[in-house]
């Protein structure tokens, strides 16, 4: 993945943006959207791309563009910067290959501890019952 490229390649919109600020929401645009086109990014390989495109399915359009939007402070340039970062922040983590699970066996001393431990349990349980009567 190529930061520099993929921040090359974005579309900025600011529009007016709802919540706090009173009359100051109603004259400037501060909300920050942002477009990203993975189907023609240069800063993604092939199967970086195709692995996104299988994770991100539910966040892409028709065309495959990521959508993003921040309205959170009243700065359209803190809005901006929020919104790169919380885009890059979602391709990495998507990029991301988990690590392969190895099977694993508890070891002979924790299964005969563990055995252990039941006995003891059940010896105790046993000996608060009153005894039987025949």
């Amino acid at each position: 993945m190529n930061t520099e490229q993929i921040l090359s390649e974005l579309t900025f919109k600011a529009v007016r943006s709802s919540g706090p600020g009173g009359q100051h929401v109603n004259k400037t645009a501060s909300k920050v959207e942002v477009s990203f086109s993975l189907p023609t990014s240069e800063g993604l390989t092939e199967t970086e791309k195709e692995l996104l495109q299988k994770r991100l399915a539910s966040k892409l359009t028709y065309e495959g563009i990521i959508l993003l939007q921040c309205d959170e402070t009243r700065s359209q340039h803190r809005n901006k910067k929020l919104v790169i970062d919380r885009l890059l922040e979602l391709l990495q983590q998507n990029l991301k290959v988990n690590k392969v699970r190895k099977k694993s066996k508890p070891s002979k001393s924790a299964i005969e501890k563990r055995i252990k431990a039941k006995k003891e349990q059940a010896l105790k349980k046993a000996s608060r019952k009153p005894p039987k009567i025949d």
